[in-house]
């Protein structure tokens, strides 16, 4: 489990990381998401250690990263898979990893057969691998010491489908098995496959939490009635919220049952009402995140 907590990270004036909190529970794969400069890649650097906290916590298994002893054997990171020694082989890598994180030299082919590598593409120099060999390596590396928590900042780059599809199957088993999954891709379509949970940071604040099912469910109620311009009215007088509808009825900010009974009241025929349409993940992203979307594209 992973659990941050009012966390702030400022650099002289600015403020990367604006009072974050919340958790990524075992068991469940956490989909980390915002537009570039949001404050992920400083959230996830503070909670392994390698940039200290403001103020506020960042615990893993309870606990801040460096107290954890031998930490590679409880959590596996992934934060950037191009910072490698580029002059050595991918099992030179893995080796050295195994020595020190002190687990069995065996273990090294066991990763690399799980994460897809050949015996030959091991042997080469990783200035002589593709984005993908190293992501594979990276992954290789973080699951070396048979943790009980992933941190990997977006281990899908370079990945081909079928690589992409590999990493889904491989973190859903991950978490399947009772492990901690916080990922964090600018592949919208696939968190919304994977993810069990998301959270959403813009501009250093949590703009967005919860369940992939809470979050996407559909919102409101659809209604198409006889008389469209009656029923707006009627709505209106009952203070409901709602949104006329450019191929007609109405888009109302309320339960279907609440339409319904407005409806009745007022003795207007419905053609049609239910659910509203559940948005996409990609279609919440933006509409969350539009204003530090603009602020980019102006920059």
């Amino acid at each position: 489990m992973i659990s941050v907590t009012n966390l702030v990270r400022t650099y002289g004036d600015f403020t990367a990381v604006d009072d974050v909190t919340f958790t990524a529970e075992a068991g469940r794969v956490t989909g980390f998401l915002g537009p570039n400069g949001a404050g992920k890649s400083t959230t996830m650097r503070v909670m392994t250690g390698l940039t200290p906290a403001t103020s506020g916590a960042a615990l893993v298994l309870g606990k801040p990263y460096a107290a954890l002893t031998n930490p590679g054997r409880h959590v596996g990171v992934l934060l950037d898979a191009s910072a490698q020694h580029a002059g050595r082989t991918g099992r030179e890598v893995l080796t050295l990893g195994a020595m020190t994180l002190g687990v069995p030299r065996g273990r090294v082919d066991q990763m690399l057969d799980v994460v897809g590598l050949t015996a030959k593409e091991s042997e080469r120099r990783l200035r002589n691998y593709s984005l993908g060999m190293r992501q594979r390596l990276g992954l290789a590396h973080a699951l070396l010491g048979d943790p009980e928590v992933l941190i990997l900042d977006e281990p899908a780059n370079g990945l081909d489908p079928a690589g992409i599809r590999w990493m889904r199957d491989l973190l859903g088993t991950f978490a399947a098995e009772g492990g901690t999954v916080l990922l964090s891709s600018h592949l919208l379509h696939e968190i919304e496959k994977i993810a069990d949970d998301i959270v959403v940071i813009g501009r250093g604040k949590i703009v967005a939490q919860g369940t992939k099912d809470e979050l996407l469910r559909p919102s409101g109620a659809l209604v198409r009635s006889a008389d469209d311009r009656a029923l707006a009215a009627a709505l209106a007088e009952e203070n409901l919220t709602f949104e006329q509808l450019p191929t007609g009825g109405l888009q109302v900010e309320a339960e279907t049952g609440l339409v319904g009974a407005v409806a009745a009241t007022h003795r207007i025929a419905l053609v049609e009402l239910r659910a509203g349409d559940s948005q996409g993940l990609e279609e919440m992203f933006l509409s969350l995140t539009s204003d530090d979307a603009r602020k980019e594209l102006a920059a």
